[in-house]
């Protein structure tokens, strides 16, 4: 099959934008950037896939409201997948598997427009940070500073704020490397924005490959300390994204304990087993048989809306280990997810409730999706038990995970 990797490297008006080789210094949210001091020049080429820039005609998804254009990237693969990816907070648009008929079924909640993402998204398909998932309160101390962030979620700060990664362009390009097609993407994030100390240099990878996996590779350096945890925010429906629930998709997670949270979903701080909970899902078991239960933290969430604790790989172990597996009894299409992140926070859709019009105007009803966010864990800048998030100077944040889709 031939490949369908689409992308463009010219420039863009009205703002100059262009799309540079690795190592280039434009900014990822429009104009010209400074260097940043040393980590950054190291990263560009540190993070740069083994490939060549692939296709020259571009196909644009839309503008920003203040004029800024934004690209889209179409991966292929000889088994027939097809993924959408677009600049606009890196956003996998679609995810388009064989049907079994000779078509393809879209299992990724989205938009067909960039103005639904812009209006009405609640981080469909996003790469969130810097912070994924929630900060007590909005403000954590590093260093012996206290760092105030937005409150976005009630009281307490989540996926990066107002203006995360999932409400910036990033600078995309797309490349054919030996595993596959793959779309790289970059996004400079200054000292102060949304709170957070440091100039962060962030570049995100998505390669599809012949083994039908969906690889997501995350890097990144500061120049300052600062907490980092980067994650997908995809909301899968393995039946066909707005074609009804997911309560009868049967889950596996590969972890043996869960976080609880109080009632604004922060973490008490406790690791609890969740033998004899209805968080057990170490074995098969579908998503809606006990998300009815009466149990304190189903109702704090709505539903599943938690982090779980995966098992470490052995010893000697390396690469990304299982972290989750979901299957449609329906269809039979299915989703393993492996990764090198120690969390993985399960929702279940619970906010989803109708009011959502999404791709070719279907409905997203309560619990119409589900979203495995690989992580680290919930608050763990104001938690020392937990494992650190920190990202010094000089170093490199590195993480890695999987998507295998079947059918």
């Amino acid at each position: 099959m031939t490949r369908t990797v689409v992308g463009s490297r010219r420039p863009r008006a009205p703002l100059g934008r262009r799309i540079e080789p690795a190592g280039g210094a434009t900014g990822g949210d429009g104009g010209t950037r400074a260097p940043l001091l040393g980590a950054a020049a190291a990263l560009a080429l540190a993070c740069a896939p083994a490939g060549e820039p692939a296709g020259t005609d571009g196909a644009v998804f839309g503008r920003t409201p203040d004029g800024v254009e934004v690209e889209m990237f179409t991966l292929g693969n000889e088994n027939g997948i097809e993924i959408v990816v677009i600049e606009y907070g890196a956003i996998l648009q679609a995810i388009r598997v064989p049907d079994g008929a000779g078509g393809r079924v879209d299992i990724a909640l989205g938009h067909d427009s960039l103005a639904g993402y812009v209006k009405d998204s609640p981080y469909f398909g996003a790469i969130v940070g810097r912070y994924a998932n929630r900060i007590a309160g909005g403000r954590f101390t590093l260093d012996g500073e206290t760092h105030e962030l937005a409150r976005n979620d009630g009281p307490n700060h989540l996926h990066g704020g107002e203006r995360g990664f999932d409400r910036v362009v990033w600078e995309g390009r797309a490349l054919e490397t030996d595993e596959g097609d793959t779309v790289e993407l970059r996004h400079t994030s200054p000292a102060g924005e949304e709170g957070y100390p440091g100039t962060l240099e962030v570049v995100v990878t998505y390669t599809l490959t012949d083994a039908d996996e969906l690889v997501v590779d995350y890097r990144a350096r500061t120049d300052a300390p600062t907490p980092v945890n980067l994650s997908q925010h995809t909301y899968f429906n393995l039946a066909g994204a707005g074609s009804g629930d997911i309560l009868d998709h049967v889950l596996t997670i590969h972890g043996d304990a869960y976080t609880p949270v109080d009632s604004t979903l922060i973490p008490n701080g406790e690791i609890v087993p969740v033998e004899g909970t209805p968080f057990d899902f170490r074995s098969p078991t579908p998503i809606g048989a006990r998300i009815g239960a009466d149990h304190p933290q189903l109702a704090h969430g709505g539903g599943y809306d938690h982090n779980f604790v995966l098992r470490r790989p052995p010893d000697g172990a390396t690469g990304p280990a299982p972290a989750a597996r979901v299957v449609d009894p329906a269809s039979g299409r299915w989703l393993d997810v492996r990764t090198t992140e120690p969390g993985l926070q399960f929702y279940s859709g619970n906010f989803l409730d109708g009011s959502i019009r999404g791709k070719d105007g279907r409905v997203y009803r309560h619990r119409g999706a589900f979203c495995l966010e690989t992580q680290h864990y919930p608050d763990s800048p104001n938690r020392e038990a937990f494992p650190s998030t920190i990202l010094q100077p000089g170093e490199e944040y590195r993480s890695r995970s999987v998507y295998a889709f079947g059918w």
